[in-house]
């Protein structure tokens, strides 16, 4: 019984030595990884490719929740300070912000063949997708309208 519990334990080590040295890593193996970071992330601070490494996951025990590839964090900004060595909650996460409040945007609203354009500020901060609240700079009027990826935003009939 107990050269079994050895052998199993010497076959779980040399997985792990194959693994981090590369060998029959696949896409299914994501499942098995996680991204930690190499360095303190501050909150709103947004990830780079740099910042994190991707492990292999031994304990089995490790609630999920977390990013297991670099993919998943590049390019997204933190909400909460990642530690190094710690896995990064997807949770943790948030899309960049498209348009920031104070800033200009391009107001547009288009029915049928024609499109009427203005200049406006957003009171929010607001990702693609996302209703925001825009003041029209011309009229002073307060005006909703989801943000487009290009950064405009497509003001809605009432």
């Amino acid at each position: 019984m107990r050269f079994r519990r050895e052998i199993g334990n010497a076959l779980r080590a040399l997985a792990l030595v194959a693994t981090a040295l590369g060998f029959g890593v696949s896409p299914a193996s994501a499942q098995n990884t996680a991204v930690i970071p190499k360095q303190v992330i501050y909150p709103g601070e947004t990830i780079a490719s740099e910042q994190v490494d991707v492990v292999a996951v031994t304990n089995p025990n490790l609630a999920g929740g977390y990013a297991r590839t670099r993919e998943e964090v590049v390019g997204m900004v933190a909400k909460r300070t990642l530690l190094p060595g710690r896995t990064i909650p997807v949770h943790g996460l948030r899309e960049a912000f498209a348009v920031k409040r104070g800033t200009g945007v391009r107001l547009t609203f288009a029915i049928g063949t024609m499109l009427i354009s203005a200049s406006g500020t957003p009171l929010t901060d607001a990702s693609v997708g996302q209703v925001v609240k825009v003041r029209n700079i011309d009229s002073g009027s307060i005006v909703s309208g989801t943000v487009m990826a290009d950064g405009t935003v497509q003001v809605m009939a009432k």
